[in-house]
């Protein structure tokens, strides 16, 4: 299902089944603690350490609920968000280990279990997820689409912090198209969004999108569009962040690191590599991978300073096959 046609087809028939096993409160409630430790574990250890237990449980826990289950349609409706959040987990975890194409179909069974339940702000949160991936996947103008359908859901939900997230995907779309007006535009947008947000009235599955995240989503833009300055700024506040998100910090390490290397600050760039290249060789994340691939080709013009030798010898299990 493609994004524009998520947001303007029709309300899917009601959610209803008509199977022999009960559905009531605590399988629902049991999905979501679920999803959430699950979650957890993701950004702890890498998507490799817990993908198939995932795909164990929704296959064979939840998926039976849906097709085999009795329950009405308030309970339908809940059970169907409850499943796309875990199928929205299974896809974002799918493309933690670059298995692209296995990532997009969980995304867009996602989309149509959102669709069931009618949660515009699930959706809207699924298709920023995609434009996540687009960008990822080298795919700009992709993601464009899909950050302002997603922009579009955010509105219709009235969630602030879903539309900053779109807003900054929407920015770093523009950044990986070379466009710094349009991106600055949208991260204008964004800091607007994030300002008005009211996170205790938002779903709890948004809470990892805090001052960190956004300041990381802002790193991303500058460093790809060459400003150094500006992506050392943002970079250090993404670090003032949440320590059970192991793999964002690698992230943010590397962030941090590139634009170090952007303005010429070599030795203080190693010392940030150094430490995200130490938790990129904890975390079982394909990303993760891709990420010490990318540090090591910037530091390739310095590979004969002192430093950077130090730093290929030490985390020379990472070297890329």
């Amino acid at each position: 299902m493609g994004a524009v046609r998520w947001l303007t087809s029709p309300q899917e028939s009601r959610p209803t089944g008509g199977g022999g096993r009960r559905v009531g409160g605590a399988d629902i409630a049991a999905i979501h603690e679920v999803t959430r430790s699950f979650g957890e574990l993701d950004n702890r250890f890498g998507s490799g350490r817990v993908r198939s237990s995932v795909v164990k449980y929704l296959d064979t826990a939840v998926s039976p609920l849906l097709k085999e289950g009795s329950y009405g349609e308030a309970t339908g409706r809940q059970l169907a968000a409850a499943a796309a959040e875990l199928t929205r987990l299974a896809g974002w975890m799918a493309y933690d280990l670059e298995q692209h194409g296995l990532a997009q179909r969980y995304l867009i069974q996602a989309l149509r279990l959102a669709r069931g339940a009618g949660d515009n702000a699930l959706g809207g949160e699924i298709l920023a997820g995609m434009a996540h991936q687009a960008i990822y996947m080298g795919q700009p103008a992709h993601a464009l689409d899909l950050a302002r359908a997603a922009q579009q859901a955010a509105q219709r939900a009235g969630i602030h912090t879903l539309l900053a997230s779109s807003h900054v995907l929407e920015a770093h779309a523009h950044a990986g198209l070379a466009d710094s007006r349009a991106c600055g535009e949208s991260l204008s947008a964004a800091d607007q969004a994030f300002a008005a947000r009211r996170p205790t009235e938002e779903p709890e599955w948004l809470g990892y999108f805090d001052e960190a995240y956004l300041a990381a989503k802002f790193a991303h833009c500058f460093r790809d569009l060459g400003e150094g300055e500006r992506a050392v700024r943002q970079a250090r506040r993404s670090l003032d962040m949440d320590n059970r998100y192991v793999r964002g910090r690698m992230f943010n390490l590397s962030l941090l690191a590139a634009g170090l290397l952007q303005c010429g600050e070599l030795e203080e760039a190693c010392t940030a590599a150094a430490e995200a290249l130490s938790l990129a060789a904890e975390l079982q994340s394909s990303r993760s991978r891709s990420y010490a691939a990318d540090l090591r080709r910037r530091l390739e013009p310095y590979r004969s300073e002192r430093v950077v030798i130090e730093l290929l010898e030490q985390s020379g299990e990472l070297s890329p096959a």
